[in-house]
């Protein structure tokens, strides 16, 4: 589903971030992004879903290139990235009803119902982004992925701002997410998460910006 040759990312400054990275993920299958702080983890998952461009190399999603613009890439993959946006003055529901009626949900009302019960946001549906606490905005972020269809899903660092109880959720939903087919990349600090999540044979753990 995705295939990345010799991507790099380099600054205007000279600086390279990203250096020859070549990655192959399918349907079914969960990679997991490893590495420091300031290693390029972010900076690849931009240039994966089409929010930044690499400087070299090719980025393919079904053996196309990759183009976030088009209907195509927009309904295949669903993204939460460290820069989380949301419509100001739109409730929580009303966010996530626009989600999933601007990618043409079937059924949006039972969707969104279920994303909100699913991330308990039943109780904050009717507030606005702002009202909310760091917490309740990455559920909200999160929930934004899962109203939409998606075939790839991209996290990064899902787990931030997540309590105990709420990482646990998010591995075994990311574990069914896999078992439905779906392919799955995800930059981690959470050795629970990765161990939990990218266990099975086809599942690979990458580390981005370490020894080389």
């Amino acid at each position: 589903m995705l295939e990345v040759r010799g991507l790099a990312r380099c600054y205007g400054d000279g600086m390279e971030v990203l250096s020859d990275i070549d990655l192959d993920l399918d349907a079914g299958q969960v990679m997991v992004l490893v590495g420091p702080n300031g290693g390029g983890k972010s900076t690849l998952l931009r240039c994966l879903t089409g929010v930044d461009e690499p400087t070299s190399g090719t980025v393919l999603l079904d053996q196309e290139p990759l183009d976030e613009r088009t209907p195509e890439t927009r309904r295949a993959i669903a993204a939460v990235l460290d820069d989380i946006d949301f419509f100001p003055d739109l409730s929580v529901v009303e966010h996530l009803d626009l989600m999933a009626r601007a990618h043409g949900v079937e059924d949006p009302e039972s969707v969104v119902d279920e994303a909100l019960a699913e991330l308990g946001l039943w109780e904050l549906s009717g507030r606005l982004p702002g009202s909310l606490s760091s917490g309740q905005r990455r559920r909200l972020a999160l929930a934004g992925a899962f109203v939409r269809p998606r075939r790839l899903l991209v996290l990064d660092e899902p787990e931030q701002r997540l309590d105990r109880s709420g990482v646990e959720w998010l591995a075994r939903r990311l574990v069914r997410e896999k078992k439905d087919g779906l392919a799955v990349l995800v930059a981690t600090h959470s050795p629970s998460l990765q161990e939990a999540i990218a266990s099975g044979k086809r599942d690979q753990v990458v580390e981005i910006g370490g020894p080389r």
